[in-house]
């Protein structure tokens, strides 16, 4: 019980001591400047943004790996999951070495386009998912890992192609973990900050999202640091707790 409670308090303290520290008298004043307006508004589109594309393409992903037998699937899952262990800095870095102007892939598309994803929105679009979806593909993947295949089967049996199985019985038994994935991916790109700040700058008004706002404000304005801070703690929390029960069931 002593190491439970201890325990609970490495995730508490920090909360009552960001509390604590927060100038209540002008919380109201803080968060309805033009830099906090600014950064909640590409914080909610970019995360956002990167979650529905995350669910575009890494369930299809999750399906691959959990469905289908072919060489090198141990690497593959390996680099899916790379993200969750791999600094974001680095993360950033390796973006911008491979879609940067002058990188891998971002040459030849800037040279024949004029398209240039650093420093712009979809750049931190592109950071957020980045090191987002892998939560994603590991969530629905254990779930079609898990899935009793005689449901599948017996749809097919009556006639229903693949595409009616997935529609009609494989995705709403995984619907759950889907959405458990989902607010994994939403919740870890809406607080992404190393990967963006590489790849995307900490340009306020187009690539400053709340965690760069907040890394600005420590170093010239600690009451807006900190009142920025406890804002996102209370939508991150807010979204867990309200579906907490699609959550544990996933889970």
């Amino acid at each position: 019980m002593v190491l439970a409670v201890l325990g609970m308090a490495l995730f508490v303290v920090p909360l009552l001591g960001l509390v604590a520290r927060t100038p209540w008298n002008r919380v109201g004043e803080l968060l309805t400047s033009p830099v906090v307006g600014d950064a909640l508004r590409l914080s909610l589109t970019t995360s956002l943004a990167a979650s529905a594309i995350a669910a575009v393409l890494g369930v299809p992903l999750a399906w691959l790996l959990a469905r289908a037998e072919f060489p090198g699937r141990s690497i593959i899952r390996g680099l899916v999951t790379l993200p969750l262990v791999l600094p974001p800095v680095v993360g950033g870095a390796a973006l911008l070495f491979a879609l940067g102007r002058r990188g891998l892939l971002g040459e030849p598309i800037y040279e024949a386009s004029g398209f240039l994803l650093p420093f712009s929105l979809w750049g931190v679009v592109v950071a957020n998912t980045f090191v987002a979806m892998p939560f994603l593909v590991i969530t629905v993947e254990g779930a079609l890992r898990n899935l009793d295949p005689r449901y599948e089967g017996a749809a097919a049996t009556l006639g229903a192609g693949r595409w009616t199985v997935l529609r009609r019985v494989t995705l709403p038994l995984i619907a759950p973990s889907l959405a458990a994935g989902m607010v994994l991916t939403w919740a870890r790109a809406f607080g992404e900050f190393g990967a963006t700040i590489t790849f995307a700058g900490n340009l306020q008004g187009r690539t400053q999202t709340l965690p760069l706002a907040v890394f600005v404000a420590l170093e010239n304005n600690r009451d807006a640091a900190v009142a920025i801070s406890l804002m996102m703690v209370v939508i991150a929390l807010s979204v867990l707790v309200l579906l907490r029960d699609r959550w544990w069931k996933a889970l």
